[in-house]
Order: C-alpha cells, then structure tokens, then sequence
C-alpha cells in the first residue's frame, strides 16, 4: 500500500505546475482566478525565443548559389508550409504561410522538451538549492491544458481578424443570416458562436491531450526503474527507449495537425455561407 501511496505522489507531483502561490491548485475556482503557471510561461517564451534565433539564423545565412545542409533542411520547411498554405486557403496568402510554419516550429519545439527527464528539474533545483523555493517545476507546457487553449484561443482570434479583413460586414452578416436566413438570426448567431467556441475547444484540447498521455506514461516508465529490480530496470530501459522513438512521431504528427486545423480555420474564413 505504501508503494501505491508513493509511486501516486510522485506522479501527482509532476502533474503540477508552478505558480504565484508555489503550492498545487485547489479545488475552488475563486481561488485559482488569476494564478498563471510560471513555468508554463518560461518554457514556452523560450521555445518560442529558439523558433525565432532559428529563422533568423536562416534569414542570415542564405545565399543564392548552392545551399548548404542547413540552408536546405530550412527550404525544405518553408516550402511544405506554403504548399499546405496554398492547398489549404483559397483566398490572399500574406502572412498566412509564414504563420503555419511558425506555429508548426514553436510547437514541435515545445512537443520536444517531452524526451527531457521527468526527474531534470527537480535535480537541477536541488543542486542550486532552490527545491524549497520552487517545490513545483512542470517542464511541457503542452502538457498545460491553459497553454494550449490559450494558443487555440489565440488562433480563434487571428481567424476573426481574417474573416473581418476578408469579408468587411459580410461577416457580420453571416454571423445572424447563416444557416436559416434572417428571420432566425438569433439562432444562427448562437449556432455561428458555438461553432467557433467548438473549433477552438477541440483545437486545444486535442493537443494538451495527446501530450499529457505522453507524459503521463513516460511517468509510468520511469517508476519501473525506481523498482531496483533488474527486471524492472530492463523493463525501464526498453520500454523507455521504445516510446521515446514512437513519441517522436506524435510530436511532430500534432504540430502538423495544429498547423493544418489552423490553416484550414483560416481557409474557412473566405468562404461564404
């Protein structure tokens, strides 16, 4: 039973993140308005800071005679965003491809600090002597459903902005006139939002889903190894390297699925009802 009781603790452990309080989120809404996940915010400002150094790094280095490895793998990126942005919006690209692979990058990056060790940041706190300080540290902010609706949130909006730019008060209009026509423009209204609320819902929560699993089982896998046996730490070992290489998979697979559910949101913005 203690074995249960522990192995329950240290998963519960890393589930939570950090906050302005530093202890764990209690049951009552009131109390959790306005907290933000410190580390959540760190670690996703600086993916973001690296997707950044990173295109910039290739803006700097290109040339116009034969490219070089990192020249090409970076052409290779810009090219396949376009082509997803020109299959999948009909309308002015603009900024629409440069958005996708940016999206793309800065999700794969995060999706990425997944393969860290569970333990890292508890170990890096100890050395310094800050465990007392910043008893929580969640490393994934993919793993934070407040992160990831925050960035579907973040897409609805663009899509609003788009659906504005390219219809003008034609939006407005569809917003009460589709599907049923004027003389029901209360109930279309209230259809147009829950389809929008909808979209960004399950664009959010697809994300923080899947990555949270992964987490959650690389948890798993490494209570194997806290077993001591050798049958456990064989375990640990194969399993852990077994998933990790599967994992790699579903972190590029729901940066591809974030970008292309964004791009297809924005398609859908110059398209009349």
């Amino acid at each position: 039973m203690a074995s249960e009781l522990t192995n329950a603790s240290y998963i519960g452990h890393h589930l939570v993140n950090l906050n302005q309080r530093g202890t764990p989120q209690a049951a009552d809404e009131f109390v959790n308005f306005g907290l933000i996940n410190l580390d959540t915010v760190f670690w996703s400002v600086l993916c973001g800071i690296v997707v950044v150094l990173f295109l910039y790094a290739a803006s700097r280095k290109a040339t116009a005679g034969v490219p070089g490895r990192f020249q090409a793998f970076v052409e290779i990126l810009v090219e396949f965003a376009e082509k997803q942005s020109r299959t999948l919006v009909n309308g002015p690209q603009g900024f629409i491809a440069p958005l996708g692979l940016t999206v793309f990058l800065w999700i794969v990056v995060m999706n990425s600090l997944d393969f860290l060790p569970i333990d890292l940041a508890d170990k890096i706190l100890d050395v310094f002597g800050l465990k007392e300080s910043i008893p929580y540290h969640k490393i994934l902010p993919t793993a934070d459903v407040s992160a990831t609706l925050g960035m579907s949130c973040a897409v609805l909006a663009v899509v609003i902005f788009y659906s504005i730019k390219a219809k003008g008060m034609g939006f407005v209009k569809e917003l009460f006139c589709a599907p049923f026509g004027i003389w029901l423009a209360p109930a279309n209204f209230v259809l147009n939002l829950v389809e929008f609320i909808s979209k960004a819902f399950s664009l959010g929560m697809r994300l923080f889903g899947n990555m949270f699993a992964g987490e959650l089982i690389f948890m798993l896998i490494a209570l194997l190894g806290a077993t001591g046996t050798l049958w456990g730490m064989g375990l640990h070992i194969f399993a852990g390297a077994a998933w990790a290489i599967f994992h790699i998979l579903i972190v590029v697979l729901q940066a591809y699925i974030f970008m292309t559910l964004t791009l297809v949101y924005l398609g859908q913005a110059h398209e009349s009802h």
